[in-house]
Parts: structure tokens; C-alpha cells; sequence
């Protein structure tokens, strides 16, 4: 099973949460937790761009890495 790492920050956030019971940092805790989600869909995107089994899966996940990256077509190689 892979490991995610999170901000110290953001651990003791959630610690606080959960263990306290206080929710006064709950939208901290959501946007913290979205912006590690997306990283990671960013990372796994970009890797099966770089390890898929046919030319075409990696441009397709290449394609998909760029949009989400926000990089426009006309910057693309």
C-alpha cells in the first residue's frame, strides 16, 4: 500500500478534528485535503504518461496531465 504524505499543519488540523471534536478549521482541513488530492491525480497522471504500455495510452495521459496542468495548446510540443 502506498504512503501519502500531508503537511504538519494539516495532521494536527485533522488531530484536532477528530480527536476533539472541534470543526472550526473544517474548511481549512477540506481545501487542505483537495489540494493533496489533486497533486496526487497530477503525479499519477504524469507517471502513466511516462510508463504506459502503447504510445498512444501515454499521449492520452500526457494530453490529459497538460489540460489539468493548465498548459494551453499552443505552448505544447
Amino acid at each position: 500500500m502506498k504512503q501519502v504524505q500531508i503537511p504538519q499543519e494539516l495532521f494536527v488540523l485533522l488531530i484536532h478534528y477528530h480527536l476533539m471534536e472541534d470543526d472550526s478549521n473544517v474548511d481549512e482541513i477540506r481545501i487542505g485535503l483537495e489540494k493533496k488530492l489533486d497533486a496526487m491525480v497530477l503525479h499519477e497522471l504524469y507517471e502513466k504518461s511516462k510508463t504506459a504500455p502503447t504510445e498512444a495510452e501515454r499521449e492520452k495521459f500526457r494530453k490529459e496531465y497538460l489540460d489539468r496542468r493548465g498548459i494551453p495548446e499552443s505552448f505544447r510540443w
